[in-house]
């Protein structure tokens, strides 16, 4: 859960519209949200964006364009460097 104000997509149209359009940016296989984990788009990362909706967008679509599946990396090592990143900053995330 954010610490911060969010708002969820279903108040805001241009929140809605940010993250909408930078989902379509991500591969199928990222779609889908872990159910254990997930608590909504408001209580994470993507939703401490959301009181600017151009910011999440250009922040969240960078990461579509990363993995891409045209570029050379699979995803089981995109797993493996966001692990490493995260341990090494010491983040639970």
């Amino acid at each position: 859960m954010t610490w911060i104000k969010t708002i969820r997509m279903e108040e805001n149209e241009s929140v809605k519209k940010a993250i909408e359009d930078e989902r379509k940016l991500y591969p199928v296989e990222y779609g889908t949200p872990v159910a254990a984990v997930f608590a909504g788009v408001e209580a994470s990362i993507v939703g401490s964006h959301s009181l600017f909706p151009d910011v999440l967008f250009h922040a969240f679509s960078t990461f579509g364009a990363l993995l891409s599946p045209e570029l050379p990396l699979e995803r089981r090592q995109h797993e493996m460097i966001a692990t490493m990143v995260s341990v090494t900053n010491r983040c639970h995330y």
